[in-house]
């Protein structure tokens, strides 16, 4: 009965570690940069998909995006 098994896996437990929180750090990291990114920019993006109401043929009002 042999246990080498485990042992092969713990020398490589440090490193899977460290790719490991490496990951999850660059998730967060984008997550929280794009969500300051989109809180600080609002202004100018508010600006460019404004929203203007037209009459349609029918009478009704309807909402059109300006676009670019």
């Amino acid at each position: 009965m042999k246990r080498s098994t485990f042992n092969a896996i713990g020398g490589w437990q440090p490193f899977l570690f460290c790719i490991g929180m490496y990951v999850v750090a660059l998730f967060f990291s984008i997550f929280v940069c794009s969500s300051i990114f989109y809180a600080l920019n609002t202004r100018s993006s508010v600006k460019d998909t404004e929203k203007t109401t037209i009459a349609a043929p029918s009478g009704k009002a309807q909402l059109a995006s300006v676009n670019h």
